[in-house]
């Protein structure tokens, strides 16, 4: 009896299918070797919208909140419902004996596949499928050790309660605060900590006020030697005055060894930071082009936080580092090798960290699309980095007296490049301007004397720089540490997983813009943290849900508890704040109520009147009759409020006098308004029909 296997996305099942023998292709599956390979595309299921539960839920009213489901609810994604009805068939399949979780070996993997196999109410067993890889070898090995499904029950409640959370949070308090200030204001759970950060840091440059800074220097056998930065000019003055044509002693000359360790590997968010200040790319396309390349099987899986390999996986790495070093456009010493500094067992969480693969090496590069090639390089340069020598250097600081005070220079001189030669010479394959790391000294002795030249530089203190990807990326994932005890495995705002689509909804939202690499907060955004309590906007209160939804995957927190909480806040919320603040009136003023027309064909909310033509009164309702309406004014006619409540009412209106743009003539017809939902409403003509005499 075959075993039925569900992956996440085609590509996926198309991979996996051809080790294990399902080479026959089928109606939305393959099947062979014992198996049937099938596939979800992305959620197949989807969360219900609040009317969904009540109708009166179409309408946003702040008496109705919070709305909270006693029985969570979903249904099919209309896009990909045929694909839902064939899994269904195949669940139900009478020689299916077994089902393999195939899906992303994560938490948003295991929820896609959960919601499916409880949908369509099966009862049979399931085995889960746990790789890293879509490599042959990958797919072969976690066939071999498939995973009882019972044992990630708690990653999919935790699952669950991410979903269920952000469900609740952002449905609750859009609608909260959308009504009380009469605005389209979309609120989210991290979203909003999100954007928070960014006006905060908008913030801080507008608000800057530079200061000026004095330093006192004195020149001389061939060293440019500095005091500290002085706030009082006068100060500075006086130094130098001290000091010029002076006799100035050098007392001091200390030199040290020291070294900078090899980077680690990289993370999912780390390989999104060094790709927005490398080639500026966006968490989203850095995300995307990594999936391309694992779905090419050229890198392991994207969506990790593990920055280690695993001690088991130790024996295949000079492989895989010579498979790297073939892949990159500079020659590289890929036999002395450190393997040890990459492992570590307790860094590894549910995948290791980023890896090109063996795979890869066969890759042809010309053919990758730019960001791919880009992207496959940065990791063969970060795994061969990763297990190469320290780099070695020589800091010497030298102690000058001069006048009565002490002035002092630094200088560094490479002894060893190690890692950084390699790091370097992909910068300058990509064009990239190389910064000269050294700043050696002349030969000096202590004792040795000179006549000093001295003279004042002023300086300014500097504003804080608008974010970018990478510094916000930052931020995100280090967000409320500094208030988190040190034990505290996950900290920061969202996951590696979700924080490119989070940044990338704030820009759709239009509460962020971007300019080159900087994000800014627009006028919107600004507008929006400000009349926001510190609890919705807070990065610690979001960071600190996390760590619980981590608790929750591990046992160490119920699913219910985590929900009660997140209930409380809510209704803390909308208790606390069901009546605008004055700031925010002045920032949000009421809209001029014009007068009622109809009823809203999408919503049921009132159809106002309004200068530009008619409009519904729900602020997150796009519905709108315009005066101007190209359909009318073809005809020369406008929308009055008489044409606006019959269509509203009937959803037709009988008009004379019509133009005909190919006539020039005079025509009297009924027009007959349709609504798609969203968009713009249609509108089409209906002639009386002549009688035949």
């Amino acid at each position: 009896m075959p075993s039925l296997v569900i992956c996440e996305k085609p590509s996926q099942a198309k991979a996996i299918a051809a080790v294990i023998g399902a080479n026959t292709r089928r109606d939305g599956y393959l099947e062979g070797g014992g198996y049937l390979v099938s596939f979800c595309v992305g959620h197949l299921l989807q969360l219900a919208e609040p009317q969904d539960y009540d109708e009166r839920y179409k309408k946003w009213r702040r008496e109705d909140l919070p709305i909270i489901p006693r029985e969570w609810k979903y249904k099919p994604n209309p896009k990909t419902k045929d694909q839902l009805k064939k899994l269904a068939e195949l669940l139900k399949r009478p020689d299916v004996d077994c089902v393999i979780n195939g899906a992303d070996s994560g938490r948003e993997g295991e929820l896609i596949f959960r919601l499916v196999f409880e949908h369509c109410r099966s009862k049979l067993p399931v085995k889960r499928l746990w790789i890293s890889s879509l490599e042959e070898s990958a797919i072969a090995e976690g066939f071999r050790n498939l995973k009882d499904g019972a044992e990630y029950e708690t990653l999919y409640q935790s699952a669950l309660c991410r979903q269920r959370a952000d469900f609740l949070v952002g449905i609750n308090g859009t609608r909260l605060f959308s009504t009380v200030y009469g605005a389209n204001l979309k609120l989210g759970r991290v979203q909003t900590p999100t954007l928070a950060m960014i006006v905060n840091r908008d913030a801080k440059i507008a608000g800057f006020v530079k200061e000026p800074y004095y330093i006192a220097a004195i020149e001389g056998g061939g060293l440019t030697a500095e005091r500290e930065k002085l706030s009082d000019k006068a100060a500075a003055e006086g130094i130098r005055a001290a000091c010029d044509g002076k006799t100035a002693v050098i007392q001091l000359v200390q030199s040290q060894e020291k070294s900078v360790a090899p980077p680690r590997l990289y993370d999912l968010t780390a390989l999104q930071r060094e790709a927005n200040r490398m080639f500026g790319y966006t968490a989203t396309q850095t995300l995307n082009a990594l999936q391309n390349l694992y779905e090419r099987k050229c890198a392991s899986y994207p969506r990790v936080d593990s920055r280690f390999i695993t001690e088991d996986m130790a024996a295949g790495v000079p492989a895989l580092v010579s498979a790297a070093a073939g892949l990159l456009p500079f020659s590289v010493d890929a036999d002395n090798i450190n393997v040890p500094q990459i492992v570590n067992n307790a860094g590894v969480s549910d995948h290791h960290a980023l890896l090109p693969t063996n795979t890869a090496a066969t890759a042809d590069l010309s053919a990758l699309p730019t960001a791919e090639r880009n992207i496959l390089q940065m990791l063969c340069v970060r795994l061969v980095s990763a297990v190469s020598e320290k780099h070695i250097y020589s800091e010497t600081v030298i102690t000058v007296e001069c006048g009565g005070e002490i002035f002092t220079v630094k200088g560094k001189t490479v002894i060893a490049e190690g890692w950084k030669a390699i790091e370097q010479a992909f910068s300058a394959s990509m064009g990239k301007k190389q910064k000269n790391e050294e700043s050696g000294l002349p030969e000096v002795f202590e004792g040795q004397s000179f006549i000093a030249k001295s003279a004042v530089r002023e300086g300014f203190s500097s504003p804080p720089r608008p974010h970018t990807e990478d510094t916000l990326l930052a931020s995100m994932e280090t967000a409320g540490a500094e208030d988190m005890p040190d034990d505290v495995e996950r900290r920061g705002i969202g996951t590696p997983a979700t924080r490119a689509s989070i940044i990338e909804s704030l820009v759709t939202s239009g509460y962020l813009e971007r300019k080159g690499k900087q994000l800014l907060a627009t006028q919107q955004g600004k507008n929006f943290i400000t009349i926001l309590p510190d609890a919705v906007k807070s990065p610690l209160l979001t960071a600190n849900w996390e760590t619980s939804l981590k608790c929750v995957e591990h046992g160490e927190l119920s699913a219910d508890d985590f929900m009660t909480a997140i209930q409380s806040f809510i209704g803390d919320i909308i208790t606390e704040h069901s009546a605008p603040s004055a700031e925010g009136l002045a920032l949000f003023p009421p809209k001029a109520s014009g007068e009622v027309v109809g009823k809203c064909s999408r919503c049921g909310n009132d159809v106002t009147e309004a200068p530009k033509g008619f409009f519904c009164s729900n602020p997150n309702c796009k519905f709108a009759l315009f005066r101007d309406n190209k359909f009318f004014t073809a005809k020369k006619k406008k929308i009055t409020k008489e044409i606006a409540a019959a269509l509203l009412s009937e959803g037709r209106v009988f008009m004379s006098g019509l133009h005909s743009s190919r006539t020039g003539k005079k025509y009297n017809a009924t027009i007959i308004m349709s609504d798609p939902g969203e968009g713009y409403v249609q509108f089409e003509l209906e002639f009386e029909k002549k009688r035949l005499s």
